[in-house]
């Protein structure tokens, strides 16, 4: 089966064009800021809308500023060296997800310590809402028809361009079913229960268990852009220390401190 002929550009007017790689992030950023502000209008209610607002800009720029950096130090070095130009057309693609995610979890950190919020008070309602950009991201890499996966003699096989003549299997398809549709089903499952959301940290560890389980399954099915082993790829050793922490943040979760009753007003 040939790739189909997706046209990257989704608009464009004059020289100005705007590709379906940006666009995505756009609706993953904005969709995710919405269900992060139904999710903290429940019980416990740690954060406010206020808080929202002020975080879109905050995680965005952790987004693109860790993305970036991440694809150019953890995974193309060498070819960023050469080509430093490179490094700032973001939108020709290129964004790596743990570098984004390094950069978030900065964000929040310094966002939560200026705020004298508990940092996971912040972190959790990201996480659960991380799997909808994830879910956008990788229908944006099989749109620019990168990050393709092994060859394979399956018949739902695609000949990508500039991957050989051999059908491949299209990973990123399988990585947005996995890091987005189920995972986001499964954070969605976890996030509706007061006793979970009660215990801050909960959801940022069952996030960083199910993204690196989904994604250490993606990598057998994806081209190794840097293999360490005839079996063993780069992402999923930096998925590794993510699935670790995120089995110590669910073990020592703790329900958060009651808020002390509101006094009576006086009569």
């Amino acid at each position: 089966m040939n790739f189909p002929n997706f046209d990257p550009v989704a608009i464009a007017i004059g020289p100005l064009e705007i590709r379906w790689y940006a666009l995505a992030y756009i609706a993953g950023i904005v969709l995710a800021w919405r269900y992060v502000l139904w999710l903290v209008a429940k019980p416990p209610r740690l954060l406010t809308r206020d808080n929202c607002d002020d975080l879109v800009t905050w995680c965005t720029v952790g987004i693109i500023l860790g993305g970036r950096l991440g694809q150019v130090f953890l995974w193309q070095p060498d070819y960023y060296l050469a080509h430093p130009i490179e490094i700032f057309k973001v939108w020709k693609g290129g964004m790596a997800f743990h570098g984004g995610l390094l950069g978030v979890i900065l964000a929040m950190f310094l966002y939560a310590r200026a705020k004298k919020i508990p940092f996971f008070a912040v972190a959790d309602p990201i996480a659960a809402a991380t799997p909808i950009g994830l879910f956008l991201g990788r229908i944006a890499n099989f749109v620019n028809g990168e990050l393709w996966g092994r060859t394979t003699d399956m018949p739902w096989g695609i000949i990508f361009p500039g991957a050989g003549p051999e059908p491949r299997h299209p990973s990123q398809l399988y990585e947005a079913t996995m890091e987005g549709l189920i995972l986001f089903i499964a954070m969605f499952l976890l996030a509706r229960r007061e006793s979970v959301r009660s215990k801050i940290g909960t959801l940022s560890g069952a996030f960083l268990i199910g993204y690196a389980i989904a994604r250490i399954v993606g990598e057998q099915f994806r081209e190794p852009e840097v293999a360490l082993s005839t079996s063993i790829t780069w992402g999923q050793w930096l998925s590794v220390p993510m699935f670790l922490y995120g089995v110590y943040l669910v073990w020592r979760a703790k329900p958060v401190p009651p808020r002390p009753a509101a006094s009576p007003a006086p009569r």
